[in-house]
């Protein structure tokens, strides 16, 4: 028995921050079936490229394992009864289109809800389905400037674009939170309900700290790269470590691991900061980065190697807690790299991985079930990357 073995997701979504929640619920024993678009997949190579690697590059996402493809265009008429008899009988559709694109289509929440007034519609978008912005398309590091974050991000007075995708993880977090209250609240009332969370929305949580410190942020000004709090020391090698000894009896020790025991009592002292930030980082690069790492642990520190993804999937710790997950590939060949979830229950386990399939592997399954045949909703353009004039 898995958490969410009796729920059924209709998931339009295209990128990570609606694909995050289908694959928690997905993961977790739900049964999820991917709508993919024709249209939608042949911009997504153009924006990222050719799929050298076939099968192996659908499989290797973990946000997509453990759900079914139906490929078909939403926007054709003939695709509508398909659709609707789906999502007639679903608990949950996750779209991440802009606001008013689904209802072109003829998928809207309101529509959708007639047709099923149990249906939870979960909407992720850029901002949101209402304000100035709504209308507005964006990706990551525009969320992140809207949020207030991108200029605080790197620690440095200058911005600059993130390396890994924060808003978009931060987007489908909530959006899985938001999924999760709706279908207690569904369990209360037996009514469905639209969910609107926006990727801007989403970010603004990383403001929460500073605000609680002061009414006005500007106060705030970037830490940079070290601070008494913490700090990330390029070494000899020319790795780095990081080291988060802020709290006083961390921080003692830290100076006395450094051979510096007279800092413990110059913590909070701003106009000798810039003097110990040099002495320290001068006393780092005389060491390469494990063995730092080493003798910080030795005292009790704080600190932690900066490691690479590669070092990250491999290391120890992160393999335990089975974050890190080989997965075989159904038709043979080197297993891909996959995450696990990030949280771990007592009883309840998640199903086992099953790395995603070719667009539509799944169609002729999905259609049978349904009722409906394929050759006829292929004449009729079902499966047509063509426009209609729904789209």
């Amino acid at each position: 028995m898995t958490a969410l073995n009796d729920l059924k997701i209709i998931d339009f979504s295209r990128f990570l921050p609606g694909a995050y929640p289908s694959w928690i619920a997905a993961d977790m024993g739900a049964e999820v079936i991917r709508i993919e678009h024709p249209r939608e997949l042949a911009k997504q190579q153009a924006m990222f490229g050719d799929h050298a690697e076939g099968n192996r590059d659908r499989a290797r996402p973990t946000y997509h394992r453990n759900k079914r493809s139906l490929l078909i265009n939403p926007g054709s008429p003939a695709a509508r009864p398909v659709l609707e008899k789906l999502l007639a009988s679903a608990d949950v559709l996750i779209e991440d289109y802009r606001p008013g694109t689904m209802e072109t289509m003829g998928y809207g929440a309101e529509r959708m809800q007639a047709l099923n007034p149990s249906l939870i519609y979960l909407s992720v978008s850029f901002a949101g389905q209402t304000g100035p912005l709504a209308a507005q398309a964006g990706h990551d590091p525009l969320a992140l400037s809207l949020a207030g974050a991108l200029s605080r991000l790197n620690g440095l007075p200058t911005p600059s674009l993130p390396g890994l995708q924060v808003a978009d993880v931060l987007a489908g977090a909530h959006a899985t939170i938001a999924l999760l209250l709706a279908l207690q609240a569904r369990e209360r009332t037996g009514r469905g309900q639209h969910v609107d969370v926006a990727m801007t929305d989403a970010a603004m949580p990383l403001l929460l700290v500073g605000m609680g410190r002061t009414d006005d942020l500007s106060r705030l000004p970037p830490l940079g790269q070290w601070h008494p709090k913490g700090g990330v020391w390029l070494c000899a090698d020319g790795g780095f470590i990081c080291t988060t000894d802020m709290e006083p009896a961390y921080w003692a020790r830290f100076c006395a691991a450094m051979g510096r025991p007279d800092y413990t009592a110059l913590q909070h002292d701003k106009a000798r900061h810039p003097a110990m930030q040099a002495d320290l980082a001068a006393l780092f690069r005389t060491r390469p980065r494990d063995e730092w790492a080493a003798l910080l642990a030795t005292a009790g520190c704080q600190a932690m190697p900066v490691l690479s993804p590669d070092e990250a999937l491999a290391h120890p710790q992160n393999r335990a807690r089975h974050m890190v997950q080989d997965v075989p590939l159904p038709e043979g060949g080197d297993p891909v790299r996959q995450l696990g979830l990030p949280f771990v229950f007592s009883e309840t386990k998640p199903v086992d991985p099953v790395p995603a399939g070719a667009p539509g592997a799944d169609n002729a399954a999905i259609l049978a079930e349904l009722g409906f045949n394929p050759a006829e909703l292929e004449a009729a353009g079902a499966f047509s990357a063509e426009r209609s004039a729904t789209q």
